[in-house]
């Protein structure tokens, strides 16, 4: 039983090396480097509304201030506090409102279209990866709209997400003071360990969004769990990694105001990068388990398996 269960083991490990090998192979041919920059130049005009967007959703059931603040730390231990305050300070201009309910109004539509241009450019670089393609039936106007739509419905559900990480990590910090009062300081480990838990399956959920509703291609949701599992525990490794690098590096520093800019570049630039290779790890891992992934009803299958 015991060799039975050893060679069952390494056989996974195995396997699990082939597919990540298989993987690094295909995401290097695609230019990641490329197309993570292509990314993260769009989210620089993005980003002030999808911040927006996403502040508002979660700040309607958690205030807005409370949210906003809870995002500063986040970018604050990211990329420090000068980015943070830069960002917060770009966000608070994107709220201003002129008065005149046409302003208004093109001031909302320029803030939707805005946030959901970066996941159009990310869902495009997607249906490379599952070599898929938007219906050319389907094209033009009502495509576009259906698009965004798809982009507008995915910031709701991130800002969700927030909402659910801003409400669990409060809580944890609230226990964490009674427990620090009235425990030994070890028992702190396991809040510390709930806190990367709690990240974790945030990301996780994020990621399992992005890889099922963006690309026009059927992908099963086991499918698309496993691929987002890796790829969060990849994105936790290099966020903690990176935030090293901004903290004793600085690459901003020899840009003077624009640095904030070109930390928020590289930051984006990286998970977008994350971001493909666990693309590719779940059609990898697809492709091996199931076969060939057809087109979606929104696309049509251009190259494949056969």
């Amino acid at each position: 039983n015991r060799y039975l269960i050893s060679s069952c083991m390494w056989k996974k490990v195995k396997n699990l090396a082939t597919i990540l090998k298989n993987t690094f192979k295909q995401w290097k041919s695609r230019d990641p480097f490329g197309q993570s920059a292509v990314i993260a130049y769009c989210a620089i005009f993005s980003l002030p509304g999808l911040l927006v967007l996403i502040i508002t959703v979660a700040g309607y059931f958690f205030g807005h201030e409370a949210v906003s603040n809870h995002l500063r730390h986040q970018v604050s231990q990211a990329m420090g506090p000068q980015t943070a305050e830069q960002i917060n300070n770009m966000v608070a201009k994107a709220y201003v409102n002129t008065g005149s309910l046409l302003a208004g109004i093109l001031g909302v539509l320029t803030i939707i279209i805005g946030a959901t241009g970066v996941f159009a450019q990310m869902q495009a670089k997607l249906n490379a990866i599952w070599e898929v393609k938007a219906d050319p039936k389907k094209s033009g106007l009502l495509l576009m709209l259906k698009a965004r739509l798809f982009s507008f419905g995915l910031i709701l559900s991130i800002g969700f997400l927030l909402l659910i990480s801003l409400v669990v990590s409060s809580v944890l910090n609230a226990g964490a003071g009674w427990v620090k009062a009235h425990w030994p300081d070890y028992i702190m480990f396991l809040f510390q360990l709930l806190n990367i838990l709690v990240s974790l399956a945030v990301s996780t959920m994020l990621f399992a969004l992005i890889f099922k509703i963006l690309p026009d291609a059927k992908i099963k949701w086991k499918y698309v769990w496993v691929g987002s599992v890796i790829t969060a525990l990849l994105f936790e490794v290099g966020k903690f990694l990176l935030g090293l690098y901004f903290g004793k590096a600085d690459p901003g520093k020899g840009y003077g105001p624009a640095g904030s800019v070109i930390l928020i570049l590289i930051w984006v630039s990286y998970s977008s990068m994350i971001l493909f290779f666990g693309a590719e790890f779940t059609r990898v891992y697809t492709l091996k388990h199931h076969g060939e992934v057809l087109a979606d009803e929104k696309g049509t299958k251009t190259v494949g398996k056969k």
